[in-house]
């Protein structure tokens, strides 16, 4: 209804819900960066790459195949569905897109290293498209 108030808790959904993908979309996304770097990704090496236990990789592992977005062998590591590895390359050119937008508006690189890993899982699809056309205007106008 409109005019309603919403419910106090109701602005901090979109943040939850980011949240919980965030965690999907940091998983898929270090899933193909280590078949990129090594041919495989191991339960262990994404443990150590996330700094949490074998049972907490194990948690999410179920859930990336339970979503359809990735395959779990027995001996032979994690793999990306065509779904999961649609998924990641989204995630990855997003994460490109922000760092390229926080170093062109001088944030340090080391900081917009750290602040993209954070901001890429946040932004919408119409601030993705608005970065972009920032960084395209920046670039048509030299």
């Amino acid at each position: 209804m409109p005019g309603t108030p919403r419910p106090r808790y109701a602005r901090f959904e979109r943040t939850r819900l980011d949240h919980q993908q965030e965690l999907v979309e940091d998983y898929v996304e270090e899933i193909a960066q280590l078949h990129r770097d090594h041919g495989e990704a191991r339960a262990s090496d994404l443990a150590e790459r996330f700094g949490v236990s074998a049972a907490a990789v194990s948690k999410v592992i179920s859930r990336l195949k339970r979503d359809g977005l990735a395959e779990a062998r027995p001996y032979r590591g994690v793999f990306l569905t065509e779904q999961g590895r649609a998924l990641a390359e989204k995630v990855e050119a997003r994460h490109q897109l922000v760092l390229a937008t926080l170093l062109a508006l001088g944030v340090p690189a080391h900081v917009a290293e750290a602040d993209s890993e954070g901001i890429e899982h946040h932004c919408s699809d119409a601030t993705v498209e608005a970065m972009q056309r920032f960084l395209e205007s920046r670039t048509g106008s030299r």
